[in-house]
C-alpha cells in the first residue's frame, strides 16, 4: 500500500500575494488542496480548487484586532475540515492565524517571501523566517536578509 497523499493548504492575501500562490496550481492539481484568501470585491478563484475565504485585514484599520480573531476562529475552521498536511503560503496577515495553527499541530510551513521584495523584507517575512521549516526567497539579494533561506528565483 503506497503512503497517503499529502494534502496542501495554500494560502495567500489578496493582489500580488494571491497571484503569486496561483502560479503554483500545476502543485494544486497534482495534490489534494484547498486554497486560502481574502474576500474581496473581486472573489479571487483558482479553477478546480477549494476556496475558503478570510476577512481582509488592514493594520491599520480600527478593528483590525477583532478582524484578526475573527480570522483565526475561520481558520481554525478551516484548519478541521481540511486537516492539511503542508500549508505553503505567500503571506500576509490575515494568513498568519493557519500559519501558526500549522506550526501547533506540527504540520510544515512554507514561506515564499514576496517577489516584490529585493532588497527588504516584508513583516510576515520576519516572523516566517522563525517558524517556518522552509522559507523561500526569488531573489539572490535576499539571502543577505534572510541567510538560511532556500532561493528558488521568481515563480511567475
Amino acid at each position: 500500500m503506497g503512503m497517503k497523499q499529502k494534502k496542501l493548504c495554500f494560502a495567500a492575501s489578496s493582489g500580488g500575494h494571491f497571484e503569486q500562490i496561483s502560479m503554483l496550481k500545476p502543485l494544486m492539481d497534482k495534490y489534494r488542496s484547498c486554497v486560502v484568501t481574502e474576500r474581496t470585491q473581486y472573489r479571487a478563484v483558482i479553477s478546480g480548487q477549494k476556496m475558503y475565504y478570510l476577512h481582509q485585514v488592514n493594520r491599520k484599520e480600527k478593528l483590525f484586532l477583532l478582524w484578526m480573531v475573527i480570522n483565526t476562529f475561520v481558520s481554525i475552521w478551516i484548519f478541521i475540515r481540511e486537516n492539511p498536511d503542508i500549508v505553503i503560503t505567500t503571506g500576509v496577515l490575515a494568513m498568519i492565524p493557519i500559519c501558526l495553527l500549522a506550526k501547533i499541530f506540527r504540520k510544515k510551513l512554507i514561506y515564499i517571501e514576496s517577489f516584490a521584495k529585493v532588497s527588504s523584507s516584508t513583516e510576515t517575512g520576519k516572523l516566517m523566517y522563525k517558524l517556518a521549516d522552509q522559507f523561500y526567497v526569488q531573489w539572490k539579494s535576499m539571502l543577505n536578509i534572510f541567510p538560511d533561506a532556500i532561493y528558488i528565483g521568481g515563480i511567475y
